[in-house]
């Protein structure tokens, strides 16, 4: 029996996880019967068309690619400079030369020369982070058949994606792991968890309503289901999993009942994202205004993190994670995505 909504055999969807996944998690979670996604973000042109055709060839059933939609934030070289003096005393006591790490933003906004790529392979499914591109760039991915879904972490943000062309909204709860989909505003206070935000964008938009955010088991998918979600996502739960690219200190701090709690910081990126507490969360404080903007903190920290890692420590990694972690264990992405759907 195909689901109505996605067409599938199970109402599950991988959430898209840049930085610690490639297409082989998401054509095992859509062989498994659900719709299995693409992180865009992380890639440049050459690297999706790679992705995509290993995709495409594999994936049974829909799938969807996923990209981010922000403004580039101009040069600028005081907070770039202001940040790199943040972390001085880290880059000395590893031995790095900050002044020979480039600065630059590692996530690029979904563009024109991405669409491009795109229009050789007509995903099924096009999902979009912080809002929707403009009009000319959504109608020619529209244009190849594909559905439209975006995230929305209040009912306004539902309603504005409605308005503007979302085929489907993913009410994100503030327990989800990662960035935050907001863009109607920066306030964090007017975001609400998953059960109390999903029946309230299902009541004010006609259009059907992916639930995310603290989902690990099949209870909390039914749960969901039971409140209107015409389908459920899930990403925390999926980083364990062998077809995953998460790394090893990752993949230790989320099966440690002991680490941290999974809290929301700027330091990583520049823009509020959860993940579970490190040494650098702790030291500078998890929503210190240190950190340049969205995503151009990021270039600093890589010489850090890279060597941390291989010294087994995640004082510079962000360990993305949602606020429920129970589902992460060592797990096939099919065994897993057949779980979550009661199987």
């Amino acid at each position: 029996m195909r689901h109505a909504f996605l067409g599938t055999e199970l109402p599950v969807i991988q959430a898209p996880m840049a930085g610690v996944q490639r297409s082989r998690l998401a054509a095992t979670v859509c062989a498994a019967g659900g719709v299995g996604s693409l992180p865009g973000a992380m890639f440049d042109a050459a690297g999706l068309r790679t992705e995509l055709q290993a995709l495409a060839a594999q994936a049974r059933g829909p799938w969807n690619v996923n990209f981010f939609v922000h403004q580039p934030p101009a040069p600028d070289a005081a907070a770039e400079a202001r940040w790199r003096a943040r972390l001085a005393p880290y880059h000395a006591e590893h031995g790095i030369d900050a002044a020979q790490v480039p600065a630059g933003a590692g996530r690029q906004p979904f563009s024109a020369a991405i669409a491009e790529v795109l229009e050789e392979f007509s995903p099924p499914i096009v999902s979009f982070h912080f809002g929707l591109p403009g009009a000319a760039l959504l109608a020619r991915v529209k244009a190849r058949g594909a559905q439209v879904w975006s995230s929305a972490t209040t009912v306004a943000e539902a309603l504005w994606l409605q308005q503007h062309g979302a085929d489907a909204v993913i009410a994100q709860g503030l327990e989800a792991g990662g960035h935050r989909g907001h863009f109607l505003s920066d306030d964090l206070a007017l975001q609400s968890g998953t059960m109390a935000l999903l029946p309230q964008i299902v009541d004010a938009v006609s259009v059907p309503v992916v639930a995310a955010g603290g989902i690990a088991d099949a209870r909390g998918v039914q749960a969901a289901l039971a409140l209107g979600a015409s389908a459920v996502q899930v990403g925390t739960a999926y980083l364990c999993c062998d077809e995953a690219e998460t790394s090893a200190v990752h993949r230790a701090a989320l099966r440690d009942p002991a680490a941290g709690a999974a809290v929301l910081t700027r330091l990583f990126t520049g823009r509020p994202a959860r993940g579970i507490e490190n040494r650098l969360m702790r030291e500078l404080g998890a929503l210190a205004a240190d950190a340049p903007a969205f995503p151009t903190a990021t270039a600093a920290l890589a010489p850090l993190r890279a060597r941390a890692e291989a010294l087994g420590l995640a004082d510079f990694t962000p360990l993305w994670s949602g606020q429920n972690r129970s589902g992460c264990g060592e797990s096939s992405a099919a065994r897993l995505t057949r779980s979550l759907a009661g199987l």
